[in-house]
């Protein structure tokens, strides 16, 4: 919606503050609503400033599509707030946001489509969306413009509208003008200053501001302004199309918002004509070597080529749009990030500077919601809710590079309207981070997926298959292959890559105390044991989960998960006391990891070495160096798959020997090869959480089930400890349960709601599909209004899943369904 520009906030010659508590940089949706959201919250000694004008980056010339539901629970939940808060906004300034509720319509005209609809329809009952499924017939009458032969059904999404995001921006920034907060526009910041690991202010070319805390907003340029305080901000610009025809005569203004998703396209009424909007694959990367300095209500070239067949596909679609003559071709640039997920949060290694950023093409309608975040954000210390999977502590500092930006963003344009398959991979700035045995594993047949910029196999095709996946929400391709995998580990033996895995040393003098009061569980324990141990905030929410190995007196290896491997590193940075004589190192680089895991692990094991591998010698728990052909290693007995098994550390330029001793050996037990889609369905049937999905930093080890980790009486105690007790005081009424489906077929993913006795009471954070078990399992938090949950609730109530809008009898229980007392493990 392309706006005219209006007149600054303040005076061109007001003087800056000499400092604030808050700088908020860049005036577009996603600044004004910081700005705006802080005050909300009672601080008003804050500012935004704008290098040229309010809006002037990507905010004018949004399509201001206002859409309440996106592919995840936590997203749908930022998203459905705007439109509160349009109403807010006008009740309180008086001003009009020109928001409007005729309404979007979310067409399918393939059955996966149509799938992924009905499954987001059961998603949008948690949420309370008011959403209705419509057939083919319903469509035409509501958007009769439409061709709708081949339509299957679409959404109604009745609540969804359209804004003016001009006007939105400049009524947030108004309310918080007049609650005390001060907007300067033409006002460029150059550097954020730094001091003690910490922000300190800013520098503009009108003078510094002293300050607590900088929140960059700067869309398009975020990345450009990150790295001058080393803060990575992996985002790129993008060209982005819209076209608006002439006036359409009777042209209803009630038409809803129409998506078609198949098509890459959207349409709605703009004042009587219809504007069309792309989300086309391979997409054109913009502006690779920084965005010019002048830049201000920019619009770029028509690009007629790179877009006809969308254009032609869009006016066999909706055949008034390629009757009626175009008035505008609209080409403006937008950020687009590597996963296709914004950027919020503190940025590690430095205090103090929050992102709200990189939005691809969503920003306006998710904008309202990422400031609230974020102001809550930085008042309260912490996020508000589940932020993980926006959280700039996701990133990889290697993802800000430039061509491996610029060939991500060719792809995730168009990825907001492609299939969001189960499992989908990314096919675009590939092959960056691989373990040492990465082409070994593809001779084996591996089929690669991507993770933290990681390759790691996640199944194998057999001789004859080609390694590659044919997507859908049944049953893939690669499930009779992984289901041998699965039963290699249930009944002999596998081997699994896992150098994914982050490493970190902690080492010092003060390496014990300092970690055991991070820790949950106590790592005071005598070198060469393992402890499993959640890290916890002070609300008693998991911030990881991780296993800490003592090295010696004074080192302790912790291994996490590849992805969270920058936010442990940061957490861990931050919860030392920077007196204390500790210091961490990242070791990721320097180990690969092969797991060696089953019931025949020990015999191939015990064949190669000279170590004793018996239970006796080597307990659960146990680690121990241990020659492995002409090697040594560090082996680990621990597991994620619920049965016996070593995971071994390697000196990374002895992995590939050590791989290729273990396969020649293997041959005698029948060793297979087993991928990460394996490893999942293992870890589902005991019930093994993951971090991210089962627990977050919002829920405890006590909701979480995991209360056996925690050492509520080790001296000095540990971070997170009094909310705990006194959680443990007043009982749980929210746990995490295990949910098998009763019928074999269908299959879980995430987000579908958990019903009691007819009544939603939870949902699935993570399933997969258990071989053993021979049942879709489910892990999700159930709570309970009346009293602690408990097995015995459980089991008295009628349990139901809603998978696509089916409600499925299913069974719950706190217990896992493979081996619950895991007597496997410790055999």
């Amino acid at each position: 919606m392309v706006d005219a520009p209006t007149s600054a906030q303040e005076p061109s010659g007001a003087a800056l503050p000499a400092q604030a508590r808050v700088v908020v940089i860049g005036g577009g949706i996603v600044g004004a609503s910081v700005l705006y959201h802080l005050t909300e919250r009672g601080w008003t000694d804050v500012v935004l400033l704008e290098r040229k004008r309010l809006t002037s980056g990507t905010t004018w010339h949004a399509a201001g599509l206002v859409g309440q539901l996106r592919a995840t629970y936590n997203m749908s939940l930022l998203a459905s707030y705007a439109k509160e808060l349009f109403a807010e906004l006008e009740r309180r300034t008086g001003s009009g946001t020109g928001f409007i509720q005729p309404g979007s319509l979310l067409v399918a005209t393939t059955e996966g489509r149509w799938e992924e609809i009905r499954r987001n329809a059961s998603m949008a009952h948690l949420i309370g969306v008011d959403l209705e499924l419509l057939d083919r017939d319903r469509v035409a009458e509501l958007w009769p413009l439409m061709d709708a032969s081949d339509v299957i059904g679409a959404a109604h999404l009745p609540g969804d509208g359209v804004a003016s995001p001009t006007e939105v921006t400049h009524a947030l920034a108004e309310a918080a003008r007049v609650a005390g907060a001060q907007v300067f526009e033409g006002t460029p910041v150059t550097e954020v200053v730094q001091r003690d690991g910490g922000v300190a202010g800013v520098r503009t070319e009108r003078g510094d501001i002293a300050c607590e805390y900088v929140v960059n907003c700067t869309g398009m340029w975020a990345r450009e302004l990150g790295a001058t305080a080393d803060v990575a901000i992996p985002l790129h610009a993008a060209e982005h199309f819209y076209l608006v025809t002439e006036p359409i005569e009777g042209l209803s203004p009630d038409l809803p918002v129409l998506r078609l998703p198949d098509d890459a396209t959207y349409a709605r009424n703009e004042a009587g004509k219809l504007m069309v909007g792309f989300f086309e694959p391979n997409a054109k990367p913009w502006a690779t070597d920084g965005i010019p300095a002048d830049a201000e209500f920019l619009t770029l070239p028509p690009d007629w080529d790179h877009l006809e067949p969308w254009i032609e596909r869009a006016a066999r679609r909706i055949p008034a749009f390629g009757q009626a003559g175009i008035q505008l071709f609209f080409n403006g640039p937008e950020s687009f990030t590597p996963d296709d997920r914004y950027v919020l949060g503190e940025a590690p290694g430095v205090r103090g500077y929050f992102v709200a950023a990189g939005f691809n093409s969503v920003g306006f309608a998710s904008g309202g919601g990422a400031g609230r975040a974020v102001a809550d954000w930085v008042v309260d210390g912490h996020a508000p809710m589940d932020l993980w999977e926006v959280d700039i502590r996701r990133f990889m500092p290697f993802q800000r590079n430039r061509r491996y930006l610029y060939g991500r963003t060719t792809e995730t344009l168009g990825l907001l309207y492609e299939m969001h398959w189960p499992f989908r991979q990314m096919t675009t700035s590939r092959g960056v981070r691989r373990s040492p045995l990465h082409d070994r594993l593809a001779a084996r047949g591996a089929c690669f997926g991507e993770v933290a910029g990681w390759e790691r196999a996640n199944w194998y095709a057999p001789p004859g298959v080609e390694p590659r996946y044919e997507y859908a929400y049944g049953r893939q391709n690669w499930f009779p292959y992984s289901a041998e995998e699965h039963r290699a580990v249930r009944e002999g033996v596998a081997l699994f890559d896992q150098t994914s895995f982050g490493k970190l040393l902690v080492q010092g003098r003060d390496a014990e105390a300092q970690l055991n009061r991070v820790c949950a569980g106590d790592v005071a324990v005598e070198p060469g044991r393992l402890v499993y141990t959640p890290w916890l905030n002070d609300r008693g929410g998991i911030e990881s989960d991780v296993t800490v190995t003592r090295l010696d007196e004074t080192r302790f290896m912790v291994v996490t998960t590849g992805t969270s491997t920058m936010r442990d590193l940061d957490w861990l940075r931050r919860s030392f006391d920077p007196e204390a004589r500790v210091a961490v190192t990242d070791m990721t680089s320097a180990e690969a990891v092969i797991s060696i895991m089953g019931p025949r692990s020990r015999e191939l094991l015990a064949s190669m070495s000279d170590a004793d591998m018996s239970n006796d010698a080597f307990p659960f728990g146990a680690v121990r160096e241990i020659d492995l052909g002409l090697a040594f290693v560090r082996a680990a007995r621990v597991t994620y798959v619920g049965e016996l098994g070593w995971e071994l550390y390697v000196a990374t330029e002895f992995a590939a020997h050590v791989y290729d001793e273990l396969v020649a050996a293997g041959e005698r037990v029948g060793l297979r090869h087993a991928g990460y889609h394996a490893l999942d369905s293992l870890r589902i049937e005991k019930a093994y959480r993951h971090w991210g999905h089962d627990m977050t930093d919002e829920d405890t080890p006590l909701q979480a089930g995991l209360g056996f980790t925690v050492a509520w009486d080790k001296p000095g105690g540990f971070v997170g400890r009094e909310a705990l007790l006194r959680q443990r005081e007043a009982g749980v009424r929210r746990r995490l349960a295990v949910v098998v489906l009763d019928d074999p077929e269908p299959l879980m993913y995430h987000n579908e709601p958990i019903l009691r006795d007819g009544r939603i009471v939870g949902r699935i954070t993570s399933a997969a599909f258990g071989h053993t078990v021979g049942r879709s399992i489910g892990l999700g938090y159930v709570s309970r209004d009346d009293g602690p949950v408990t097995a015995d609730w459980l089991a008295e109530g009628r349990c139901e899943v809603e998978v696509a809008l089916e409600r499925l009898p299913a069974s719950a229980s706190l217990r896992p369904p493979y081996d619950p007392s895991s007597t496997r493990i410790h055999a």
